[in-house]
């Protein structure tokens, strides 16, 4: 049977005028569609964030404020090298931890968690890009503009977001030089090994589509591992309907 490619690659590689560094060498490993983001940001305390970063990472901060980030959204018609997904990879619900970090002259992201629904994303996740994916029991449900999530992590239930989000404005990317620039253009991630070795993982995708958007969060404690808790309502919110993505391997960083 016929694999229709929902992620043009081509298309993709030729629009990279927006980024700030040029794209990487070597061929993409993973093309991926992000659907129904959310952006909910916590602005914490620089000093008590840059403590909980491995060493090799530089907190990045804008206008010297610091933020976290709680991205709950799906991911569909994953592909590696143009082949399709395995089983179990092609469709789930992915919730990400993360902050903002340099090293060098690269502005990239750093997370300190990802739960997946899927088993075989958490393992790939874990073995091939050493992220520290969790397994979690996750839904998610559409009424239209708006989302329903629901994320609880295996075998500790106690890390849990569930809420509901949706758009306040119209779409337009980012103003270059904004906080919201600041909290999504973001072109590569950094990792570490046991060792503290520091690792970086390029990608590529359009300027986001974003809108403003508002959430109503029943229960957030996602930030809880990490020894953070937000004091009080997000900072911010933004949503994205869906974005196509290209990830290159795993390379490490001298």
């Amino acid at each position: 049977m016929a694999i229709v490619p929902s992620v043009d690659a081509k298309a993709l590689l030729a629009a990279a005028g927006h980024r700030p560094w040029p794209l990487p060498p070597g061929r993409w490993l993973l093309a991926q569609r992000w659907e129904d983001l959310a952006f909910v940001h916590y602005e914490v305390d620089p000093n008590a964030l840059a403590r909980r970063l491995p060493d090799g990472l530089e907190l990045d901060t804008w206008e010297g404020r610091a933020f976290v980030g709680v991205v709950p959204f799906e991911i569909t018609f994953d592909r590696m090298f143009g082949r399709v997904a395995p089983p179990g990879a092609d469709r789930f619900c992915e919730l990400n931890v993360r902050t903002y970090v340099r090293v060098g002259d690269a502005a990239g992201v750093y997370f300190f968690s990802l739960d997946a629904a899927s088993r075989v994303a958490v393992w790939g996740g874990r073995t091939y890009y050493r992220l520290p994916y969790v397994h979690a029991d996750m839904e998610i449900r559409r009424d239209g503009e708006n989302v329903a999530y629901r994320c609880v992590r295996r075998g500790a239930p106690e890390v849990a977001f569930e809420g509901r989000y949706g758009p306040t404005g119209p779409v337009a990317p980012a103003d270059p030089g904004s906080l919201e620039a600041f909290l999504t253009e973001r072109y590569c991630l950094f990792t570490t090994d046991r060792r503290g070795r520091v690792y970086r993982c390029d990608i590529h995708h359009a300027p986001w589509p974003l809108a403003p958007g508002c959430a109503e969060i029943e229960r957030d404690t996602m930030l809880a591992p990490v020894g953070i808790e937000p004091q009080g309502p997000p900072t911010c919110v933004h949503v994205s309907r869906s974005i196509d993505v290209l990830i290159w391997p795993l390379r490490g960083v001298r």
